[in-house]
């Protein structure tokens, strides 16, 4: 299983050629597909206006997600923590709660944004960084 962060669903939202979106397909080689309440928050808020909101809202509601553990929330802090004490900086405390999900899942993630590399750096996160052509 997969999960794709919100750093990845933006690129496909946004590729109006389709040709990241054919590349991410397939990349994911009939993988399953999983999101998270984050990913699902992040991608909401992002809408520009009501349509936009319900189209995204009904098509996210019906996709699978993974859930968060009580024990989840701590690990996540510890990332962030850890990360802080050795200089490393992530800019988003969520991106630890999701690279949290995957590691306690044994999820690929897949996304395109430098905090879960400096993650990976501490954790064992199995995580694909992905580069669009343009990069």
């Amino acid at each position: 299983m997969v999960l794709i962060d919100t750093s990845i669903w933006i690129l496909i939202f946004k590729d109006t050629q389709g040709k990241e979106t054919q590349r991410i397909r397939h990349w994911l080689n009939d993988r399953d597909v999983v999101l998270t309440r984050f990913n699902q928050l992040e991608l909401l808020q992002g809408s520009r206006d009501d349509k936009e909101w319900l189209l995204l809202s009904e098509y996210l509601e019906d996709q699978t997600y993974i859930e968060m553990v009580p024990e989840t929330w701590q690990a996540a802090a510890r990332i962030y923590f850890d990360l802080r004490r050795q200089g490393l900086t992530v800019r988003s405390p969520i991106d630890c709660c999701i690279a949290q999900i995957a590691i306690e899942h044994e999820l690929m993630l897949l996304h395109n944004d430098r905090d879960f590399s400096a993650i990976s750096q501490i954790r064992p996160l199995s995580h694909q960084h992905w580069k669009t052509e343009t990069n």
